[in-house]
């Protein structure tokens, strides 16, 4: 094979891409990207025992941190950018072999680095997941979720980092967990247990993450959101970081330049310090996936920060712009602060300028956002009640990072399929594929809640631990329920996290992650109790309406009419979910 990679949801036939990657990396990328994590792992092994010597080095912390980012799907895919890192990374490894001063270290420290990239394809190749065939297969699936739960958890920790908040804590067990990688005398039952510390560490990621937001931007509050366009010139800004958005809001401002949030940009709108800014007008667009149409129709420019970025097509990849960790060949890339000062964004605003911008207004509809845990504590007492009273009689947590694979309608339906006495909390991009609908609201308490981004997953998890508070009970004996879908790796450790908080029956999809071994899923199932169709460890694990009749514990025998008049819903679904239902025993 001229590659492998199975961490992202939509991998090739729910195995593995082996040729290309489904999501546009080429095997030249991913192996590089393969090689800095071999890379990582020897400066994990290095950095731990020099911690030991109470020896630390915040500029290492922090590039250790932007490397695994570096690697989460969708990110960096310019293979000059990924072989400056990979530079970097071999003097970061070299300094700290030098600090540590001993002999008899393993592959991860020992390898060389080449100005010839072919070498380093080459040694990239020879390194990566599937490397060591006959590798203990539950010993590599182990090892792959924390990879990826790490790559997660660094995407927080570098976002908090920016906005000036840090632990310690948080790089040093990245450290520990990176040196685990490559230790062959840990059991499985020691990486299991590492995998639930990952969530535990990866929680006070999220904590400093919020900090840092809140902090900086102020607590979210409920606000209407345009989904329209207007008139002028326009920027429209994708990705996950505000701290970019801001500092384009200034530079923008008084130059009648309109700026538009795109994906996982929406939940901005609620934050006071964002949202003071009159000339971010709207939400334009949707989740990642359908970028390229919609940066196709967009008549300005267009700024991704972090990931998710897809390959721009001709028609604009003149007019789009990276910062940051995200990357793409050939696309012009704004360079990072230096010395604390803000980015320059003066040739996104250049381009927006010579752009024809919208000649008219577009009024479409306003969704909300801005229901993070302040906001939704507030009025906590209001749910309490409500939920006393039987007015709430159930709370779903749905959504999670989405995809274009097929089989995420499921979670369109299920959300139309929520009975009229229940609320939806939502967060990351998964929820815009329900956040246009109109589900009303109980006793002014709105049906539909928008928690957030992914990158604020600490809201979610704080709400369901403050909701447990209240009531004097756990989080698995509220009447919540999680279906989470997933992508890539922050909604690993998002997983990861719950499993610690010792939460069960979440369901996940829409189809399970192929580098969790049949072994160790039976170990979630078991413990965790996370469902799975009985055919097969790839098989998609949502099964529409059946989920809820399960969920709710609703009579799994009603009638074709009785299910219509209760969930409002089509025939020809009820009859499909019935269908299923019936199959389900």
């Amino acid at each position: 094979m001229s590659m492998f990679c199975y961490q992202c949801e939509q991998t090739a036939k729910g195995e593995g891409c082996q040729a290309f990657g489904v999501c546009g990396k080429s095997p030249d990328v991913a192996a590089l990207q393969d090689l800095l994590i071999h890379s990582l792992k020897g400066i994990g092994y290095l950095a731990e025992k020099l911690l030991a010597k109470n020896y630390r080095n915040d500029k290492i912390d922090g590039f250790v941190q932007e490397v695994l980012f570096a690697t989460i799907t969708n990110v960096d895919f310019d293979p000059k950018r990924l072989q400056e890192t990979i530079k970097e990374a071999y003097a970061v490894k070299e300094e700290l072999k030098k600090e540590l001063g001993e002999t008899n270290l393993p592959a991860a420290v020992n390898w060389e680095y080449s100005d010839d990239i072919t070498k380093l394809i080459t040694l990239g190749m020879q390194n990566g997941v599937m490397a060591k065939a006959d590798a203990n297969e539950d010993i590599r699936s182990l090892r792959e979720l924390m990879t990826y739960g790490l790559k997660g958890m660094a995407a927080y920790a570098d976002h908090a980092r920016i906005l000036g908040q840090s632990d310690t804590a948080v790089i040093d067990f990245i450290y520990k967990a990176l040196a685990s990688l490559i230790n062959d005398d840990l059991t499985i039952n020691d990486y299991v247990g590492l995998n639930l510390k990952c969530g535990e560490v990866s929680i006070r990621a999220m904590e400093l993450l919020d900090a840092g937001n809140t902090g900086h931007f102020g607590h979210p509050v409920p606000t209407a959101v345009s989904i329209g366009v207007k008139k002028g010139k326009a920027i429209v800004v994708s990705g996950h970081d505000l701290l970019d958005l801001e500092e384009l809001l200034k530079q923008t401002e008084g130059k009648g330049i309109n700026i538009y949030t795109h994906g996982e940009m929406l939940p901005a709108h609620g934050y006071p310090e964002l949202n003071k800014y009159s000339h971010l007008v709207a939400n334009y667009g949707g989740a990642w996936q359908d970028q390229a149409k919609e940066f196709d129709a967009f008549p300005g420019a267009v700024l991704m920060t972090t990931n998710c970025i897809q390959k721009p097509r001709d028609t604009y990849k003149d007019r789009i712009f990276t910062t940051g960790l995200v990357a793409w060949p050939g696309v012009n890339h704004v360079a990072d602060r230096v010395s604390g000062k803000a980015k320059d964004f003066s040739v996104v605003i250049e381009k927006a300028l010579s752009c024809d911008g919208f000649a008219e207004d577009v009024p479409v509809k306003n969704i909300m956002v801005g229901f993070a845990r302040n906001a939704v504590l507030g009025v906590a007492d209001k749910i309490i009640e409500a939920v006393k009273s039987g007015a709430i009689k159930h709370f779903f947590l749905v959504g999670g990072c989405d995809g274009a694979k097929s089989g995420r309608n499921y979670f369109t339906e299920f959300a139309e399929a929520t009975p009229d006495d229940t609320v939806i909390l939502t967060l990351a991009c998964g929820k815009f594929r329900f956040n246009k609908l109109d589900f009303g609201d109980i006793g002014g308490i709105p049906r539909l809640l928008d928690v957030g981004q992914c990158n604020d997953s600490y809201s979610a998890i704080q709400i369901a631990v403050a909701l447990a508070g209240a009531f004097d009970c756990g989080v698995n004996d509220l009447p919540l329920s999680f279906i989470i879908s997933w992508y890539e790796q922050k909604a690993v450790t998002v997983l990861l996290a719950l499993l610690h908080l010792g939460i069960k029956n979440i369901r996940l999809g829409p189809t399970l992650p192929a580098f969790v071994s049949p072994n160790v899923l039976n170990v979630l199932v078991e413990n965790f109790k996370i469902p799975r169709k009985a055919k097969g460890p790839r098989d998609t694990m949502m099964t529409n309406v059946y989920d809820l009749v399960h969920l709710l514990g609703l009579p799994g025998g009603m009638t074709i009419k009785q299910a219509q008049m209760k969930f409002g819903v089509q025939e020809a679904a009820i009859l499909r979910w019935k269908r299923v239902a019936i199959e389900k025993g």
